[in-house]
């Protein structure tokens, strides 16, 4: 069954984006007017993961390009802490991050420094917050956007889930 989301996001630096995210293909799109065209897509052929909107985390079977121009993206393995969901990508002699810092949102930074928060449960429905401070440009604000959609944002703290598991132990 294809699912196919299409958003109208209407961002505060860059006017309105599209964040089309396509789970039976594994493609997430992000376009706009004022900022860079980005796909992130599963390798064709590739068996999807459920719980992870573009449908898996392996890096050697995703594609990132900036407006055509290939990046490098690497995905965590998804484990335990909250660091193993963290998404990294590296363009154009930059270093983009988006780590959960808690159950619903994931920070997003650019050369280690703190540009916002976004928050999506996997839906393709995407919000960002952006810092005063953090002026971010428009590469910042489609390839969050597209990140955020692609594999969801925030997880829950380690304490938890060993709790939940005890609790799945005990009958």
């Amino acid at each position: 069954m294809t699912v196919i989301t299409e958003t109208l996001v209407e961002d505060g630096h860059f006017g309105t984006l599209t964040v089309r995210l396509d789970t039976e293909r594994g493609e997430v799109v992000v376009e706009g007017a004022a900022v860079p065209r980005i796909v992130l897509s599963r390798s064709a052929g590739t068996e999807a993961e459920e719980h992870i909107p573009v449908g898996t985390r392996a890096g050697d079977r995703l594609t990132l390009t900036v407006d055509g121009e290939e990046a490098q993206v690497r995905p965590a393995k998804g484990r335990l802490t909250r660091r193993s969901y963290a998404v990294d990508v590296r363009h154009a002699g930059r270093v983009w991050r988006l780590l959960p810092d808690s159950v619903p949102d994931s920070r997003f930074l650019r050369d280690g420094r703190r540009l916002g928060e976004f928050t999506s449960q996997g839906n393709g429905e995407v919000s960002a917050e952006w810092h005063e401070d953090a002026a971010p440009e428009a590469l910042d604000v489609s390839l969050g956007y597209a990140l955020a959609a692609g594999f969801g944002t925030g997880a829950q703290p380690m304490w938890m889930l060993v709790v939940d598991a005890i609790g799945d132990l005990i009958p």
